[in-house]
């Protein structure tokens, strides 16, 4: 049985091969919505019948600051990449809450959070970072690429012990101009600093995604949804 392609007004959603027995929900990046991120799929060189459920919801629409204030799908606003002193922490908090309904979703579904990965690339990787730490139920996996951890000095708070011994691999462009690499190594090291698991990799890119990312984004998938 092969996968197929849903749409719905909220997500693009991948069902799985065959049965059901696990889910990613990965969020896309500033400006792009649910489809951008089908496509590497087919290249992750998975199992005829790898059973994952594929969920790649939009963000709202909202003005964007940095943008002159366009309208454009989001997670939250971004007054300044700059000065992380200025962060939309209302915008952050209501995608915590989106991506926690996608997840009691796939729960109500019959898919324990154990077997649940949480992905996301730029923007995305943020909110995956900031709710997937707080979750209170241990998930599979948490994928955040090209990206920061946002209210990071909130962190230590409002982390969940669940989640402390969560497998992190975090992926970024050496050569990013959107998210400076400092960006990525910075939020790496005070997780490592707060006890997280972290696999670190960087690639001779910019604000992207590469072939070699995409393998070892196949195998730790592999690996944490074995």
């Amino acid at each position: 049985m092969a996968s197929k392609l849903l749409e719905t007004e909220s997500a693009v959603v991948l069902t799985p091969p065959g049965a059901h027995r696990a889910s990613v929900i990965w969020l896309h990046g500033l400006g792009a919505d649910g489809h951008d991120f089908v496509p590497i799929i087919g290249e992750l060189g998975l199992a005829a019948d790898h059973g994952i459920k594929f969920v790649f919801p939009h963000a709202p629409v909202r003005p964007i600051a940095i943008n002159n204030n366009m309208p454009m799908r989001g997670w939250y606003d971004i007054p300044s990449l700059t000065r992380l002193d200025k962060q939309d922490e209302a915008g952050i908090r209501a995608s915590e809450a989106i991506v926690h309904g996608l997840i009691k979703a796939e729960v109500d579904a019959g898919i324990p959070p154990a077997r649940i990965v949480l992905a996301g690339f730029s923007q995305g990787g943020a909110i995956t970072l900031y709710a997937g730490l707080r979750y209170p139920q241990r998930l599979a996996g948490l994928l955040p690429l090209s990206t920061y951890l946002p209210l990071h000095d909130r962190l230590a708070a409002e982390r969940s012990a669940a989640n402390q011994d969560v497998p992190i691999l975090m992926c970024h462009g050496t050569y990013d101009p959107v998210l400076a690499l400092a960006l990525g190594t910075g939020s790496r090291d005070l997780l490592l600093g707060l006890g997280y698991k972290v696999e670190w990799r960087e690639y001779p890119m910019q604000h992207q995604v590469c072939l070699e990312e995409i393998q070892a984004i196949s195998a730790w998938l592999q690996q944490v949804l074995a």
